[in-house]
């Protein structure tokens, strides 16, 4: 009887685990999760005084590791490639002027609304550097690198280990005393948008 009772539990414990892995195995975040950006847009508003608005290429990639299905944290590191514009910079027009490429590297929280369904939608915030590379025609002779904050949020879809997302983040660079007159001497804001694919690396 003890045997035939042990038997019977064996299988029910069995069968409960087998339901629950295949709930986890569902749609949705894994543990682990990169994401690769192929496209997108990293967009500046005009500074209060000389500094242009202008827009750049976007690409890159993030690691996701997530806590629970609920919250993780995410680096990402993208190139904002330099492309070929008009520009308004200290009261003159600049046509056919290649912007400046730039690095931005963050650390974020990322909070995720799971819906029972393939898509989920997030929320997130984080830190970071970006770092703006040597542009002699626009007078910036170096590599400056200036601390960096962002928030936003998108849209997650989920089939199997693979999935898209849409991503929006508001970025605020800190400004610098000795930034060349291009770039970073006030307080700049952008506007970064992207679609990238994800792979569940860890589930």
């Amino acid at each position: 009887m003890t045997y035939r009772v042990a038997i019977l539990a064996f299988v029910v414990a069995m069968a409960g685990t087998t339901h629950a892995f295949a709930q986890e195995a569902g749609p949705g975040p894994g543990t682990v999760e990169v994401s690769i950006i192929p496209g997108g847009g990293t967009f500046f508003t005009e500074g209060d005084s000389q500094g242009p608005s202008f827009g750049n290429y976007d690409l890159g990639g993030s690691v996701t590791v997530n806590f629970n299905r609920y919250v993780g944290v995410e680096g990402e590191v993208s190139g904002a490639l330099g492309v070929t514009q008009s520009l308004d910079f200290n009261g003159t027009s600049l046509n056919d002027v290649k912007t400046p490429h730039m690095l931005n590297y963050s650390g974020n929280l990322i909070v995720q609304a799971l819906t029972g369904h393939s898509l989920v939608p997030y929320v997130t915030g984080g830190v970071g550097g970006l770092s703006l590379f040597e542009r002699a025609g626009l007078g910036i002779t170096d590599t400056e690198t200036f601390f960096t904050g962002n928030v936003g949020g998108g849209v997650k879809w989920y089939s199997g280990r693979w999935g898209l997302r849409g991503d929006y983040r508001f970025i605020a660079v800190q400004s610098k005393d000795d930034a060349p007159a291009f770039w970073g001497q006030e307080t700049r804001y952008g506007h970064r948008v992207y679609g990238g694919i994800i792979l569940n690396v860890v589930r």
